[in-house]
């Protein structure tokens, strides 16, 4: 069984209160006062800085970085601001109402491979409609000067809303050919995770126009809804490509344990609820055990749960040593887990950071120079920048 291995890293390090912030070199960053914290922690790949960029956002869901290094942020209330010289930004006028109630609000932003002409970027979100609440996903441009977005069309809505205000997903994953994926969780109703023509408890796939590709397996639509990808899934709220090799991979919530990381492949079943690691809240069991012919197995999953909100695939200069390693956000445990993997993808080992130091982590990137951005959803949520300690 491929149970998740836990090898727990040093936690609290030295405030480094007279160091400069790396960021401010890399970025154009100046500290503000509130956000000028720098903190040092010993790793197996050595000591490593978290900064402190920005704090006071509300729930921060998701950071990407824009051509000209500025961070651009979602707030689950509905805000989307940018981070430029260690200020936020007013919130960005006209991004689309969200419902935010219970796990549901403004959930990721992606950028367009040619946001640097295009200026276009991709949201999702829980929005109200007939029968409750449902996922979202809304292509829209970003005005130059970061104060407005226009154009706002929203390409994808779930086929079934309900009153439930959880298991929404939802991170955005780009392909190669400007396609984009997103997961859906179940929406607390774990039948509808084996029902193909259910978009529910599912990994989509949609062109960048909202049309369906010609790789999708439903794509007739006789079988099963045409925008989805996989079946199976829980509550999918991490998504990423290896950048090397084009692996596509996610990270779901389990319930009582059984948080997993998965290769999603076209029309495989990924087994939630009839087959997983975890239990139910009450201790119940869940399903039919942990296998079944014809449903995939994870490539690895967690007991008890991590309540993972994020992954990414490290391929950085920083960090030599974790060249291919899976970074994966966690909530529970308020840490980022490092997946190391072998020549085939399997993964071996992991090693547990900054357990309990920062709060909920929901989000984290690689940055272009290598570090890891992440943010913490809390009511007084930051980001946070990791980079490597300089050498003495």
């Amino acid at each position: 069984m491929r149970q998740g291995r836990r090898r727990e890293a040093g936690r609290t390090g030295a405030v480094l209160a007279s160091a400069v912030p790396f960021a401010a070199l890399l970025f154009g960053f100046a500290a503000a006062p509130a956000a000028a914290e720098t903190r040092e922690f010993p790793t197996q790949a050595g000591t490593v800085l978290v900064e402190t960029l920005a704090t006071g956002l509300v729930h921060p869901w998701a950071v990407e970085v824009m051509p000209d290094g500025a961070l651009i942020v979602t707030e689950r209330p509905g805000r989307l601001r940018l981070l430029r010289d260690g200020k936020l930004s007013a919130p960005i006028e006209g991004v689309p109402k969200v419902a935010d109630d219970g796990q549901g609000g403004l959930l990721d932003v992606a950028l367009d491979p040619q946001f640097a002409t295009n200026r276009t970027l991709y949201l999702t979100l829980s929005a109200s409609g007939d029968g409750g609440y449902g996922t979202v996903l809304v292509r829209a441009a970003l005005s130059e000067d970061g104060r407005s977005l226009a154009d706002v069309t929203e390409i994808f809505r779930m086929d079934r809303f309900t009153r439930t205000t959880h298991h929404f997903g939802s991170r955005i994953a780009i392909d190669k050919d400007g396609s984009l994926f997103f997961g859906i969780g179940d929406r607390g109703d774990g039948d509808r995770a084996q029902d193909a023509r259910d978009h529910a408890g599912s990994i989509l796939h949609v062109n960048a126009d909202g049309s369906i590709p010609a790789s999708n397996p439903y794509r007739g639509g006789t079988e099963g809804r045409a925008e989805i990808w996989s079946k199976g899934h829980r509550n999918p709220q991490g998504i990423t490509f290896d950048p090397q090799d084009g692996t596509l991979l996610t990270v779901e919530h389990g319930a009582r344990g059984g948080d997993e990381v998965n290769n999603p492949q076209p029309g495989r079943n990924y087994g939630w609820p009839v087959i997983t690691y975890g239990k139910d809240y009450s201790g119940a069991e869940i399903g039919e055990g942990t296998a079944r012919e014809g449903m995939e197995q994870p490539l690895y999953y967690w007991d008890p749960s991590i309540a993972p909100g994020a992954i990414a695939a490290y391929r950085g200069s920083m960090f030599p040593e974790w060249n291919g390693n899976l970074m994966v956000a966690a909530l529970k445990y308020q840490l980022l887990a490092r997946l190391e993997r072998d020549e085939t993808g399997a993964i071996t080992a992991e090693e547990r950071l900054f357990d309990g130091e920062f709060g909920r982590i929901r989000d984290v990137i690689v940055a272009p120079d290598g570090a890891l951005l992440m943010v913490t959803d809390e009511e007084d949520g930051a980001v946070l920048r990791v980079s490597k300690a300089p050498t003495q």
